[in-house]
Formats: C-alpha cells, structure tokens, sequence
C-alpha cells in the first residue's frame, strides 16, 4: 500500500474519533452522548489503526508488521462494536453500571486525558440515531470497512512478493 493510503486510512481513524470527541461534548438533538467502555474501547481500536497506519510507510522492514498491527486493531475494533451493537439489540442484558467502566477508569490515561478515555455513559443506552444509525454500528460498519481494505491489501502485498 503506498503511504498516502496509509495516511488516509489513517486521518480517516482519527477523524472518527474526534467526531466520537465532538458528540461527546457538544450532544446531538439536545442528547448528551457520553461514552460508556465499549465506546472507549472502540477509541482505542480507532487510534491502534491510526497509530500503526501512521508507523507502517516510516518503516520498510517493519511496515508488514505494523499493517498486521492495524488489521488487528480493526478488528478489535469490530468485535468490541459487534457486542454494543448486540448489547443495543438485547438490553435485558444489561446491567446499571458496568464493572468494565471501574476498570478503564482506573488507568493513567483515563485520568490524564479524561475528555477522551474516561467513560460515563451506559454501554446499552439508546440515544438518538445518526442517519438512521447507532454511534455503535457505525463504528461496526467503519470497523468492517477499515478491515477488509487491511486485510485484502495486506493479503495482496503479500502474494506479490
């Protein structure tokens, strides 16, 4: 994949996380989107694929190595959104506060930057759609997306050499 590719996978991760940040400070329709663990655990899937898109183009020997990184940060990622998503669909099954909350708040990174790693929300709570969709599946559709352009490319790249 070239670099640019790489950058874009990259910005593209970024600025789903900054909106993700942006819904989270500013609400939608009136209706504040605070995230719950699942949701911060998707930031962190995002920001995986970030970081290692971003490494991958820098380093020749280590570039396959960090596009694996990203293709497994994406799907981290989708399976951590395929449970919201099921959790949305099923939420008899969920209980108030969730004991994963207590232990991502926990972490240095929660408390130095809490504006993006503390969560507040209920990982089953219903907000507002956005085009017709939950925050979690469209993080499930971005997740699939980001996957199967990693997978197949690194697949590609590697049948090429």
């Amino acid at each position: 994949m070239t670099p640019a590719r790489y950058l874009f996978i990259s910005l593209l991760s970024l600025g789903l996380v900054t909106f993700a940040v942006i819904l989270q400070q500013t609400g939608y329709q009136g209706v504040s989107f605070l995230p719950c663990p699942l949701c911060i655990l998707q930031r962190v899937g995002f920001l995986g694929v970030a970081i290692f898109c971003f490494l991958a183009p820098g380093f020749n020997r280590l570039s396959k190595f960090f596009h694996g990184l990203a293709t497994i940060s994406a799907a981290y990622g989708f399976s951590v959104a395929g449970h919201q998503v099921w959790l949305l669909s099923h939420p008899s099954t969920s209980c108030g506060i969730d004991p994963l909350e207590v232990w991502i708040n926990q972490f240095q990174l929660s408390q130095s930057i809490p504006w993006l790693f503390k969560a507040d929300g209920l990982c089953a709570a219903k907000l507002p759609p956005i085009l017709g969709l939950q925050v979690p599946e469209w993080s499930a559709f971005w997740f699939l997306v980001l996957f199967v352009v990693l997978l197949l490319t690194l697949v590609r790249k590697n049948t090429s050499m």
